[in-house]
């Protein structure tokens, strides 16, 4: 690995929320009484399915004396804007807030982490871009909230996780694709569950291992539904990041599904182009963690399979522990898909970075 060059364009750092006491000024009157009459504010309300203490979760030496990995605006301008020369960071706060069951609490604290994520980190450096939370279990609510920050052009993105209630591509879902079509906002997915359903096929697993290692069948899913239910045809403007997905999954997919596809066309006559062409031309994906085989040849020929040197983005997945020193992209990437990896990727995929940039 190496370091990248100066003016790169991090796609993917992770600012955490110190406890749900920093969000209670961030409520309006109503639900700050609620939160304070049932003791919310004491929970963390973290996502436990990545918990702050694995090893995975911060390298050693980005994690702060007190609190938790990413709850340190200093010690991530010197860790991952200094150290990397970073031109802009896009901020994805994960956080149990939009999977809660009640969609109204939910919302509350959408809109809160981003009036918070707004005031705490955007206003405080002007590198730092963001992702809009939205309680996406509600897509009505979900639009709304992006409709109240979209005026904001830091926020260049809208968060989801890749495993929900319902498949991403279902209808009912496309409230939150048709807001952020119209305000030039990329839809972010990350690796996650909202533990509606267990996150593998065949139930619930024991161990954290197999819940990681799963995370790219989820991501497979994704694409088959968000493609198949012909969101990318209704929302022609519409660019996907798969976020912290891995890569050498994606090759296997493209080949089964539009093989697939080929016989089975009429079940979706929208779909005009194979769904591998489909996806070069709307999904992009970071590229920490890069699951990559161990030589040179190997990393070669998934990047040839994939066919599109558009849809990688460099990332740091700040603070999360994927790689070493400043060591952020991956051995073995030809010299020109790192450079587009770097600068030129990043602002074809979200458009308001390139508004700012003209």
């Amino acid at each position: 690995m190496s370091t990248p060059a100066p003016g790169a364009i991090d796609c993917d750092v992770h600012p955490a929320i110190p406890g749900t006491q920093v969000l209670v000024p961030y409520l309006d009157e109503y639900w700050r009484d609620i939160v304070l009459m049932r003791g919310l504010e004491r929970d963390n309300l973290d996502i436990g399915a990545y918990p702050p203490g694995s090893p995975l979760s911060s390298r050693p030496d980005w994690r702060p004396a007190n609190g938790k990995p990413g709850t340190d605006l200093d010690l991530l301008r010197r860790q991952a804007l200094d150290a990397f020369g970073t031109r802009y960071a896009i901020c994805n706060v994960i956080h149990g807030a939009p999977v809660m069951f009640s969609e109204d609490l939910a919302a509350a604290l959408c809109r809160a982490i981003n009036d918070w994520l707004r005031a705490e980190w955007l206003d405080r450096d002007p590198r730092l871009r963001a992702s809009i939370v939205i309680p996406y279990h509600s897509a009505e609510q979900s639009a709304q909230e992006i409709e109240r920050c979209a005026a904001d052009h830091r926020f260049v993105g809208v968060l989801m996780l890749a495993m929900a209630e319902l498949p991403l591509g279902r209808r009912q879902n496309w409230p939150i694709y048709r807001a952020a079509e119209r305000h030039g906002l990329t839809i972010n997915i990350h690796a996650g569950s909202s533990f509606r359903h267990a996150p593998t096929s065949i139930g619930w697993p024991s161990y954290y291992l197999e819940d990681y290692v799963v995370q790219s069948q989820g991501f497979a899913g994704v694409l088959n539904s968000l493609i198949t239910e012909g969101v990318f045809v209704e929302f022609p403007h519409l660019k996907v990041v798969l976020m912290e997905s891995g890569v050498t999954w994606l090759p296997g997919w493209m080949w089964r599904v539009s093989k697939t596809w080929r016989a089975m066309r009429p079940e979706v006559p929208w779909n005009k182009i194979s769904p591998a062409e489909m996806a070069r031309q709307h999904v992009r994906l970071t590229v920490q963690p890069f699951d990559a085989p161990p030589t040179r040849e190997q990393v070669e020929r998934i990047i040839d399979e994939i066919g599109s040197d558009k849809m990688f983005l460099f990332s740091t997945d700040y603070p999360h522990w994927h790689f070493d020193g400043a060591n952020a992209v991956p051995d073995f990437l030809p010299e020109a898909l790192v450079r587009k990896m770097l600068f030129d990727n990043p602002i074809e995929t979200y458009a308001r970075l390139k508004e700012q940039r003209q």
